[in-house]
Parts: structure tokens; C-alpha cells; sequence
């Protein structure tokens, strides 16, 4: 285990590239056992979790070359239907490989799969699905699926838009025989990117971007070669840790497209965003008081599907908070455990209200002062991070290996921007 060391007082300044995405490059390695071709992908990056994931390739039979960004997947034969359970418990998206493997070989064993711990996390979504399309679930002990004669088309409609509940049963939907149609279905830029990359594997899927997704079945899927959406997310944390910092600092490699909804929450908190074609550019002249709402009420920042904003972008938003003047109430809609982070907080000095599970209010701006903190999810911990850059003195940020799984080389990323930030094993 390490921990990240960091002092504060010292504002981010410089430019930063945006990694590949996360939550594409992770339903994506799944998606390439959908065929027995190669599969090549670029701007991948070097996170935790993709490790996890093509440590399960591996185990099913599949073969994983990587140079660099780019990575390359061929499962000519699958070996396995079984993921074993400690894998599993590594990471969440070890269910995405279901609808491969009941396309490949007619079933598959699983067990709960792990995951950061914000709140209950439904699957209920996969199953309802998997159902829909022909497969028969079982969840005892382990979780086992089969489908005989193949799956089969069928319209759906979700109880949530979930993002992988809809990226794992348009995996399936392609492959099945016939029609199908997801209504309600996530349009997130990762899931939109999934599903260019399915077509170019040969798959037929329509209203991409939409929350309708129209599917013609195909027997079977070609290799190909795509290149993954930048990380909108990873972007918008560094975004939010330079304001904080009262820094400056330019995001390259975005798309002006997944920061319409980050825009408008930025300036609710009075920082401004300037959006580029392929980058973005924060002054550190920025005034950092809240901009109420017309009638003169608080203000309140809550996540939704998209285009709402994202769920895993309120953490480090709330950090922001802290360091502007004036109040503001952060509505959590979606994990009940999300917002437990926030007493961290409040031991570093925050003037924090929580309200609730799924509410608190941050009136600012706070003086923070250094402390040890453990990292308990992949978001809270890079907030984490950003409230250890604003604070006085040296702080530690314990389980550093959590911040890893969804956040490439952070610490050389800081330190190019400037922070004072060292990891200890």
C-alpha cells in the first residue's frame, strides 16, 4: 500500500493532457471477446482497473499485447466461462464479460462483482436485460447465466438509465438474432463510444446519443482498430483541483461537446471555462464566490443522467466549494454513500452541513489545514488530493492505489503542473 504525500499552498499551473476514458476503455476490453478477431485500441490508459480487466481476458483464454497507449486483443478461442471470484471482486465492470461469453460459449460463472463503495450499486439492470434477450440468470452463490440456441431480440425498457446496465445489454442485443430496441438507455459520451466501436466491429445499432437505441442483431462481429474518447471526468477533476489551488492551467485533447453541463456548474461556483475546439483553458483570474440563483436562494448543484451532470464529478466539485465564498447545497441523487467523505473534509477545516446521505451544504471559503486521510473510493480520493493542495502544511493521502484505478499517473501529472506531491510506498 501507498500513500501520497503532499504540501499545500501551492497553485496548479501548466497544461495536462485528458487520458483515454475510463468508464469506455473498460466495457470496450469486454466488448472485444465478442469476436475471435483482433481488436486493436489506442489511447488507452495505464489505470488499475484496466489491468484488472485484462487480467480476466487472460484468464478466459484471450491473448493481451500492449506498447504503450495502444492495445491489442485477440480471443481467437475462449478457454474459460468462468471468472474466478477473486477477480471479480476487483473490479465492478467483471460483469460486462456475461454477454460475450454467453455469445461465445452458451454460458458463464461470475461472482459479486467489487467496485468502489459508495452506496448500493444495482445490477438489476443486466439481469432485466439478459432476461429480455433469451438467458436464463441464477444468483445463489455464484452467479451463473446460459441461453440455448442463442440470444434473441426483444424490446426493453429500462427502470434506470444506467451507463454499464446499458453498454453490457447493447453487447448482447448486437449478437442476438432479430431486432431490439433499449429505451431508456445512458447517452453518455463513453457509452456513445462503445457503441461506435461495435459498429465498426460490424454491429448495426442506431439513435447512438439518443436515449432510444435501435439494434439489428448480427450473427457475428470483425476486428478492428478505434481509438477511446478522451476521460471528460478526469478532465473536469483537474479543472476543479486548479481552481481550488487558484491556479491556471490548459486540459488538452477534450471535446467541446461533454462540457456544456460542467460549464454551467463551474459558474455557479464563479469560475469560468474557456472551451476550445480540443482543449480548455482555466484563468487563474477567477472570482470564486456563488452565484445564487435569480430570486436570491442557494444554489444547488445536483448529478443525473446525461447531459446532467455526472455523478463522478461532484467530489472534487465539492472541494472547489470549499474554497469560494458563500454557500451552496450538493445534491447526490444517485449512491447513498458517496457524500461520506465530506467529515474529511470537515476535519480539515470545511464548514460543511451534512444534511443528509444524499445532501450537504459547503458554505466558504474554509482555511483547510493538513491532515492524514485515508482514499475511500476512486472520486472522494482525488477530491482528497485537491483539498491536500489547498490546505496549510503537509498532508497524507493514505490507499493511494485507489486513486490509481481511475486516474493515470496522477502524481507526475500534478507534479508537471507544479504541486509538491511524492508518493511513499
Amino acid at each position: 500500500m501507498s500513500v501520497f504525500e503532499i504540501e499545500g499552498g501551492v497553485p496548479l499551473r501548466g497544461t495536462v493532457r485528458a487520458s483515454g476514458n475510463k468508464n469506455a476503455i473498460l466495457p470496450m476490453i469486454a466488448a472485444c471477446l465478442l469476436t475471435d478477431r483482433e481488436v486493436i485500441l489506442d489511447n488507452v490508459p495505464d489505470i488499475v482497473d484496466v489491468r484488472h480487466m485484462l487480467d480476466v481476458v487472460v484468464e478466459l483464454g484471450g491473448k493481451v499485447e500492449r506498447c504503450g497507449e495502444r492495445l491489442s486483443i485477440h480471443a481467437a478461442s475462449l478457454t474459460k466461462s468462468e471468472i474466478n471470484r477473486e477477480l471479480c471482486n476487483k473490479v465492478r465492470t467483471s460483469i460486462m464479460f456475461v454477454a460475450p461469453l454467453l455469445h461465445r460459449l452458451g454460458k458463464a460463472t461470475l461472482y459479486p462483482p467489487g467496485g468502489d463503495v459508495i452506496g448500493r450499486r444495482r445490477l438489476d439492470t443486466h439481469y432485466y436485460g439478459l432476461t429480455k434477450l433469451g438467458a436464463d440468470v441464477k444468483l445463489h452463490a455464484s452467479y451463473d447465466f446460459a441461453v440455448r440456441g442463442g440470444l434473441k431480440g426483444s424490446d426493453m425498457f429500462f427502470d434506470e438509465a444506467s451507463v454499464t446496465g446499458t453498454e453490457h445489454i447493447m453487447m448482447a442485443a448486437v449478437v442476438a438474432s432479430g431486432h431490439s430496441i433499449i429505451r431508456n438507455a445512458a447517452c453518455e459520451p463513453h457509452v456513445q463510444d462503445l457503441a461506435h466501436l461495435l459498429n465498426k466491429m460490424g454491429a448495426k445499432i442506431s439513435g447512438i446519443g439518443t436515449n432510444q437505441l435501435n439494434i439489428e442483431g448480427v450473427p457475428s462481429l470483425n476486428g478492428t482498430s478505434h481509438r477511446v474518447c478522451h476521460d471528460h471526468i478526469e478532465a473536469a477533476s483537474f479543472l476543479a483541483l486548479a481552481a481550488a489551488s487558484g491556479g491556471e492551467i490548459t486540459v488538452e485533447g477534450t471535446e467541446k461537446h461533454a462540457y456544456w453541463m460542467t460549464r454551467r456548474v463551474f459558474e455557479t461556483l464563479g469560475v469560468d471555462l474557456e472551451l476550445r475546439h480540443d482543449s480548455i483553458f482555466l484563468s487563474s483570474n477567477q472570482k470564486l464566490k456563488v452565484n445564487s440563483d435569480f430570486d436570491g436562494s442557494l444554489p444547488v448543484i445536483g448529478d443525473g443522467p446525461w447531459p446532467q451532470f455526472a455523478s463522478d464529478k461532484m467530489s472534487c466539485m465539492i472541494t472547489l466549494a470549499t474554497q469560494v465564498q458563500g454557500s451552496c447545497l450538493f445534491f447526490e441523487k444517485m449512491f447513498e454513500s458517496r457524500l461520506y467523505f465530506v467529515d474529511r473534509l470537515i476535519a480539515m477545516g470545511a464548514n460543511a452541513v451534512v444534511c443528509d446521505p444524499h445532501r450537504v451544504v459547503i458554505s466558504g471559503r474554509s482555511r483547510l489545514r493538513a491532515t492524514t486521510l485515508p482514499s475511500p473510493d476512486i472520486r472522494a480520493g482525488m477530491a482528497l488530493l485537491g483539498a491536500a493542495l489547498c490546505a496549510t502544511g503537509t498532508s497524507r493521502v493514505q490507499n493511494a492505489e485507489m486513486i490509481d484505478r481511475g486516474y493515470e499517473k496522477v502524481e507526475q501529472k500534478l507534479l508537471a503542473l507544479g504541486a509538491r506531491i511524492k508518493r511513499i510506498n
